[in-house]
C-alpha cells in the first residue's frame, strides 16, 4: 500500500504552456495548427459551429475592471473585437493603378539627395552591424598594399566591442609569419590609420588616447581644445578621481575654465565601439493590457497577441464511436488533444487574468502615483488571494508583461519586499529605490548626498532604512558612490 501524486497528460501541458512566454506560446500554437488537423483558427468574422463545446470556449475575452475594493470579470464576445489588419478580406482580384513610373519614383526618393547631409546609410539598414564588419567596410575604400592590409585586418580583430584594442602592439606582432618580416614600427604605423577610421575613437589602447583621438577630430577652432588634450593625455587620473583642486593647480586654471575644459571632455565618448548596434532589437509583446476608464482600472488580456483556436467542425464530425480502424482511431486522438490543448490555453489565460487582476488591485497606488507608491508584495499574498500555490504564480508572472500607461512591465515588477516604518507601516523596496533615485536627482553636485545622508533623510520620512541598503539600492540603480557623483558647477 502507498500513496503517489501522478501528473496527467493534460496537467502536464497546462503547466507547460502556463510558463511561456508570448512568443514561445505563439510558436508552439503554430506548431500545434501544422501537427493536428483538428485545431484551426478562428478569425472574426466567421460563423461559429457550436457542435463542439470545447470551441466556444475560445470565443471569449476575458475582461476585469477594478473599482475601489471590487473585482467584477466580464465577457466580451467576438463580434465586439476591433477588427486587426490580419483579418482584412482581401479579394481575389487587387485593381492596378500604378505605373512602373511612379513605382520607381517611390524607390528613388529613398536615396539621398545632394543636399541631405544628414542622411546615414547604416540608419536605413534593417538588421544589425558589428564593429568589425563596420571598420572592415572601411578598410576596404582604403588604398593599401597587401602586408598593411593583412595587419589592418588582425589588428581589427583585436578591438573589442566598446572599441578598443585588447591585445598589445608587441603581441600582434609577434603571431605574424616570420617570412612576413613585419615590425613594430609597421603595426603601429597601421594602427595610426585605423585610428582614423569611424567612429571617432576606435583603435585606442587607453582611455586617454581614445579622448585625445576625438579632440584631434574637432575642428581646430574649438574653444579649450589645447587644455582639453593636455588634460586627458596628462591627468586623467586625477579627472577620474574629481581631485578639481589638483586640477586647477597643476593646469594653472580657474574653476570656471576648468569647468568649460571637462564640460567639452564630458561631450566625447569614452566608448566609441557602442555607436555600432550589433545586436538585433528585441520587441516585447504585452499579455496583459491595463487602462483607466472612469475612475476605474480595467484589465483584460492582450488578444492580438495570442491567436484564437477552434475545433475543426468538419473534421470533427467524420469521426465515428464505433469505428474502431487506424484513421478513425487517429481522428478520435487527434480531437482529443485539440480539446485539450483549447482547454489549457483557456486555462492559462484565467489564470493569467486573475494574477494580474490581483496585482492591479494591490498596485493601484503606483498605477496613479509612479513607483513611490508601489506596495509590498510578494508571491504569497497573490497565491492566497486567487486560492493557488506560490510556483503557479510564479510561473504565470515569469516572461508575462503589462501594459500600462506608465510603461510596459514584467509582472515580477510588481513584487517586492517590504521594510518597516515608524509608524509600523511597511514600504516596498521598489519605493525606497524611487526615493533614493529622486534624492539623488535633486541633490547639490558640489555636495552630493553620501550614503549615511540619504538613509537620514529617510529615516526623517519614517522609512527605518540601514546605510549598507542604501548603497546596496544605490548600486542597483546604477548610481555612482558621492565621491565619483561630484561635479565642478
Amino acid at each position: 500500500m502507498g500513496q503517489q501524486l501522478t501528473m496527467t497528460p493534460q496537467l502536464q501541458q497546462a503547466i507547460r504552456l502556463l510558463q511561456l512566454s508570448t512568443l514561445d506560446l505563439q510558436q508552439e500554437i503554430q506548431e500545434a495548427l501544422e501537427s493536428n488537423p483538428m485545431l484551426e483558427r478562428q478569425e472574426d468574422g466567421d460563423d461559429f459551429d457550436n457542435t463542439d463545446p470545447m470551441a466556444d470556449n475560445a470565443e471569449n475575452k476575458p475582461t476585469s475592471d477594478v473599482q475601489d475594493n471590487s473585482f467584477q470579470e466580464t465577457t466580451a464576445s467576438a463580434e465586439n473585437l476591433e477588427d486587426g489588419e490580419w483579418n482584412e478580406r482581401i479579394p481575389n482580384e487587387l485593381p492596378v493603378d500604378t505605373a512602373w513610373e511612379d513605382i520607381y519614383q517611390t524607390s528613388a526618393s529613398s536615396l539621398p539627395s545632394n543636399d541631405d547631409d544628414e542622411w546615414d546609410f547604416t540608419t536605413r539598414t534593417s538588421a544589425g552591424e558589428s564593429l568589425q564588419s563596420h571598420l572592415l567596410w572601411q578598410l576596404n575604400l582604403a588604398p593599401m598594399s597587401d602586408t598593411d592590409r593583412l595587419i589592418a585586418v588582425t589588428l581589427i580583430d583585436s578591438i573589442n566591442n566598446q572599441g578598443y584594442l585588447e591585445d598589445s602592439l608587441e603581441e600582434i606582432c609577434a603571431g605574424f609569419d616570420p617570412e612576413l618580416d613585419i615590425e613594430l614600427d609597421e603595426v603601429e604605423a597601421v594602427l595610426h590609420r585605423i585610428q582614423q577610421f569611424e567612429p571617432a575613437g576606435v583603435g585606442a589602447r587607453t582611455l586617454g588616447e581614445c579622448l585625445l583621438l576625438q579632440l584631434r577630430q574637432l575642428p581646430a577652432s574649438t574653444p579649450w581644445m589645447t587644455e582639453a588634450m593636455r588634460l586627458v593625455s596628462d591627468f586623467i587620473d586625477l579627472l577620474g578621481s574629481r581631485d578639481y583642486s589638483q586640477l586647477m593647480r597643476r593646469m594653472k586654471l580657474k574653476e570656471d575654465e576648468l569647468r568649460q575644459v571637462i564640460e567639452l571632455v564630458q561631450s566625447l565618448n569614452p566608448r566609441p565601439g557602442s555607436q555600432i548596434e550589433s545586436s538585433e532589437p528585441e520587441y516585447v509583446v504585452p499579455d496583459v493590457i491595463v487602462r483607466k476608464d472612469s475612475e476605474r482600472w480595467l484589465v483584460e488580456l492582450n488578444q492580438e497577441a495570442v491567436p484564437r483556436l477552434r475545433v475543426n467542425a468538419q473534421y470533427a464530425g467524420f469521426v465515428r464511436r464505433a469505428d474502431t480502424s487506424a484513421d478513425n482511431t487517429f481522428m478520435r486522438n487527434q480531437l482529443q488533444e485539440a480539446r485539450w490543448f483549447i482547454k489549457s490555453l483557456q486555462s492559462r489565460n484565467e489564470t493569467l487574468m486573475k494574477v494580474a487582476t490581483q496585482i492591479v488591485e494591490h498596485q493601484r497606488g503606483f498605477l496613479d502615483h509612479g513607483d513611490e507608491a508601489m506596495k509590498p508584495l510578494v508571491l504569497h499574498d497573490i497565491a492566497e488571494a486567487v486560492g493557488m500555490h506560490e510556483s503557479t504564480i510564479s510561473r504565470v508572472t515569469t516572461q508575462k508583461y503589462m501594459h500600462t500607461p506608465r510603461g510596459i512591465y514584467e509582472l515580477k515588477y510588481f513584487f517586492s519586499s517590504h521594510v518597516s516604518t515608524s509608524e509600523g507601516g511597511e514600504c516596498s523596496s521598489t519605493a525606497i529605490r524611487a526615493i533614493i533615485k529622486k534624492l539623488v536627482a535633486a541633490e547639490n553636485q558640489k555636495k552630493p548626498l553620501s550614503d549615511s545622508k540619504i538613509a537620514g533623510l529617510l529615516e526623517a520620512q519614517g522609512i527605518q532604512v540601514a546605510r549598507r541598503t542604501v548603497a546596496k539600492y544605490r548600486e542597483s540603480l546604477g548610481i555612482a558612490p558621492s565621491s565619483e557623483r561630484k561635479r565642478l558647477m
